[in-house]
C-alpha cells in the first residue's frame, strides 16, 4: 500500500514539474510557480538535468522501445508483451522484466490485436461417424501419433475460400493443408493425400468433427486403406477438437484480421506466408518458447 502511494506521489511530481516547464516556458516566474504547484525549485531543476541528460536505463527504454516497435510494424501487432518479451531474448539477447515491457509499450499506445471470435455453424447431416478416440486427450509424446483436422471459410471478395488443415498434436505443426474455392469432400481428400506425401499415415489417430466430408464413406474408406485410425468429435461438441480451432483463431487474428488484401492471388500468398512463419518462426510458450519445427527438430 505504502509502495503504490510513493509511486503516485511521484507521479504527482513529474506531471506538476512538466507544468511548470510549460509555464516558465511561457515567461511565468519560477518561484512563484513553484510556490503554487508546491515543489521546491531544487527539485525542479534536477527534474531538468535528469531531461536533459537521460540516465542509462533512460537510454536503454529508448532502445527497447526501437526494438518493440519494429517487431510490432513488422508482424502487424500480433504480439502482447509476454510473446514480445520473449522476442527480445531469442533475437537480441536480451533479458528484460516483462512488466517494463509492459510499461513501455502503454508508453507507446501499442498493443496486440484482440482475437475475433470464430463463428459457428450448424453441422450437416451425418452419413459414417466414428467414437470419439481423442476425448480430449491433446498430448502426444512422439510426431505422428495424433493429428487433428478441419476447414475454416475466409470471406473475400464477397464469397468464400477455404482452408483445409492436418495439424500434429505433438509440436502443434500443420502437416499439410490445402486453399479450395469449394468446401466439398475432393478438399478433405486432397489435405490427407498431401500429408502422406510427407508423413507416414500407419497407425496415425486422425481426429475431426462430423462435418459431411469427414463422414463420407469414401474418406472413411481412405484412411482405413492407410492404416490410419479414425476419431471423431461429439456433435455440437466444438471443444472436442480444441487445438485446431486455436490454431484457426490465431491464423485468422495474426494474419486476415490485421491486413488488407488486393487480390485473392495476396489472400491466398499472404496464407502461405502465415503458416511458413506459424510452423518454422512463431514460437509457443508450451513448446519451451520453440516453434513447432524447432521443437519437433530438438526432440529427433
Amino acid at each position: 500500500m505504502g509502495a503504490t502511494k510513493g509511486a503516485k506521489n511521484r507521479v504527482s511530481k513529474v506531471s506538476q514539474y512538466e507544468l511548470v516547464n510549460q509555464l516558465v516556458s511561457a515567461g511565468y516566474n519560477i518561484t512563484l510557480l513553484c510556490e503554487i504547484a508546491k515543489v521546491s525549485r531544487s527539485g525542479y531543476y534536477k527534474w531538468i538535468r535528469r531531461m536533459l541528460t537521460p540516465s542509462s536505463k533512460q537510454l536503454m527504454d529508448e532502445e527497447l522501445k526501437e526494438k518493440i516497435m519494429e517487431v510490432h510494424q513488422r508482424l502487424h501487432g500480433i504480439f502482447g508483451y509476454p510473446r514480445i518479451q520473449t522476442w527480445l531474448f531469442k533475437t537480441h539477447g536480451i533479458h528484460v522484466n516483462h512488466k517494463r515491457v509492459y510499461r513501455l509499450m502503454k508508453e507507446m499506445g501499442i498493443k496486440s490485436k484482440i482475437r475475433r471470435k470464430k463463428r459457428f455453424h450448424g453441422k450437416k447431416e451425418t452419413y459414417v461417424t466414428s467414437d470419439n478416440i481423442l476425448n480430449r486427450d491433446f498430448h502426444a509424446s512422439q510426431p505422428n501419433e495424433k493429428w487433428v483436422t478441419d476447414i475454416t471459410y475466409i470471406p473475400y471478395n464477397q464469397k468464400n475460400l477455404y482452408l483445409s488443415t492436418i495439424y500434429d498434436l505433438f509440436n502443434n505443426e500443420v502437416i499439410s493443408y490445402q486453399i479450395s474455392t469449394r468446401n466439398d469432400l475432393q478438399l478433405v481428400i486432397d489435405t490427407v493425400e498431401l500429408a502422406r506425401g510427407v508423413r507416414k499415415t500407419e497407425g496415425v489417430l486422425l481426429h475431426s468433427d462430423q462435418g459431411y466430408q469427414y463422414t463420407s464413406r469414401l474418406y472413411n474408406k481412405l484412411l482405413t486403406q492407410y492404416k490410419m485410425k479414425v476419431s471423431m468429435s461429439r456433435k455440437g461438441k466444438c471443444l472436442d477438437n480444441a487445438c485446431m480451432e486455436s490454431f484457426f483463431g490465431h491464423f485468422k487474428a495474426e494474419c486476415m484480421y490485421i491486413q488488407s488484401f488486393q487480390s485473392e492471388e495476396a489472400l491466398i500468398s499472404a496464407i502461405h506466408e502465415y503458416i511458413r512463419f506459424y510452423n518454422y518462426d512463431r514460437f509457443q510458450k508450451k513448446l519451451n518458447n520453440l516453434s513447432p519445427v524447432e521443437y519437433r527438430t530438438k526432440a529427433a
